[in-house]
């Protein structure tokens, strides 16, 4: 099991959801209104006046062997608007109950 974290502009809200429906990942937890800067040549994202667009993230759990079609999916969003900035992060899952 896989733990894929995601953080998005909230203009991709919607193309997330809609990744999400189409990959059958029913189970996940979101944030909006969540604030940050890309590590490299991201504009910052903080819901102020000089920098007003906020993030949204999700948390979600899948198999292993579907991580890199979801990935697949994360990469094509990013692709098509690069601007707006699509993140994610995969780490193993040890244990749950």
């Amino acid at each position: 099991m896989k733990a894929v974290f995601l953080v998005y502009n909230q203009a991709n809200t919607e193309r997330v959801d809609y990744m999400f429906d189409r990959l059958a990942i029913r189970g996940y937890t979101a944030w909006e209104q969540v604030t940050g800067r890309g590590s490299i040549d991201g504009e910052p994202h903080l819901g102020n006046h000089t920098w007003p667009e906020m993030n949204s993230a999700v948390l979600t759990m899948v198999e292993d062997d579907r991580v890199d079609e979801l990935l697949k999916f994360i990469k094509k969003l990013d692709e098509r608007n690069k601007e707006i900035g699509v993140r994610a992060f995969v780490w193993n899952i040890e244990k749950f109950v």
